[in-house]
């Protein structure tokens, strides 16, 4: 039968072929697996390498305990796997980045820096292609107090006190000094600044300016039984502007001093309505004494009826008289309860910086 070999020689036929086939097959490397392994190679190296594992990146910028930066800080990050340890110096912006994380790893990241406490994060974990932003980074001056206790005497803290109320005004420019508004952390007035305050007061240009504005409305009503004119109109100013100086002089310095009680409203502004009408109602006779408990309002009432007493010293002699005395008493009295409703519920939101404060 005929023969061929791998070399495409011509057909042999007979014993030579039938050897020559045998050689052939027990050659180790014929040209048969030659052409095989070229084939194999190309399909190998057809074949797409695997895609490089998607990493994470972590960051952060370094401050301290007042948010200033912190340049050149030492950062390092660790792990279980010593082979992903880290480190960089934090740059001009206190910035600082870690990339080619490995994922699904746990990661710590401690900040350190001269003159500081050593500052280390909770354990993190970053996904495939995670950029995590590390905030809250805020070292501490070594040694650093966190707190600090300040002690002042009473005196000291109602002179502070006193201050602030002295900025208060409505509308940023009526006086508005009598009030508390932090009265939880009140503290009693000096004598000092009982009259201090109540100075403060007489001499207010706004204080000075409604004075004159109330004897224009009198000089317009013909009352009290002064003349017309300018005569009759200095004559009322002066009576509305010595009514309202004697009545802070004894209602809010004298009396007060003489009988320890605080002559300032007290701003409850918490409660039910009812609760803070019946607050504000009772202010004219109920005061807090200088010992922090309530009292009869007797500097207020006495304040007033003193105040009422001495205008019979200056009114026309037409004016005067215990009638007169009562009703101004009673005005007064009704003056200062609808002040003080007005203070609880309306005279705190005009009056801004009471309103930064709290």
């Amino acid at each position: 039968m005929p023969c061929c070999t791998y070399a495409q020689e011509p057909c042999k036929s007979g014993p030579s072929c039938a050897n020559d086939n045998i050689a052939a097959m027990h050659e180790p490397n014929g040209t048969a697996d030659a052409g095989s392994e070229a084939e194999q190679a190309k399909k190998v190296s057809a074949i797409p390498d695997a895609p490089a594992e998607e990493t994470g990146t972590i960051s952060g910028t370094i401050t301290d305990s007042n948010g200033d930066i912190i340049p050149g800080a030492a950062v390092q990050l660790n792990s279980a796997n010593r082979a992903d340890h880290q480190s960089k110096t934090s740059n001009d912006s206190a910035f600082f980045q870690f990339n080619g994380l490995r994922p699904g790893v746990e990661y710590h990241v401690t900040v350190s820096a001269p003159g500081f406490e050593n500052w280390t994060s909770q354990p993190i974990t970053v996904n495939a292609g995670q950029f995590f932003d590390l905030t809250g980074i805020q070292i501490k001056l070594a040694g650093a107090v966190s707190s600090v206790t300040v002690y002042a005497t009473t005196e000291q803290i109602a002179v502070q006190q006193v201050h602030i109320e002295e900025q208060q005004r409505v509308l940023g420019f009526i006086p508005n000094f009598y009030v508390v508004y932090d009265s939880k952390d009140a503290v009693p007035m000096t004598t000092k600044l009982k009259f201090q305050m109540a100075a403060r007061v007489s001499i207010d240009p706004i204080t000075i300016g409604a004075a004159a504005f109330y004897a224009g409305i009198e000089q317009a009503g013909d009352t009290p039984n002064y003349q017309q004119g300018a005569k009759g109109y200095g004559e009322r100013f002066g009576a509305a502007y010595t009514d309202g100086l004697t009545d802070i002089l004894f209602g809010g310095a004298i009396l007060p001093t003489l009988l320890h009680q605080d002559p300032r409203y007290f701003y409850q502004g918490t409660g039910t309505i009812k609760s803070r009408m019946m607050h504000a109602l009772a202010n004219p006779f109920i005061c807090r004494g200088d010992n922090g408990k309530s009292q009869i309002n007797f500097s207020s009432m006495g304040g007033d009826l003193i105040s009422s007493s001495i205008s019979n010293a200056y009114y026309p002699d037409s004016n005067r008289g215990a009638n007169f005395v009562l009703t101004q008493f009673a005005l007064s009295t009704a003056e200062r309860e609808l002040s003080s409703l007005a203070q609880e519920f309306i005279i705190k939101k005009l009056t801004p910086s009471a309103n930064r404060k709290h």
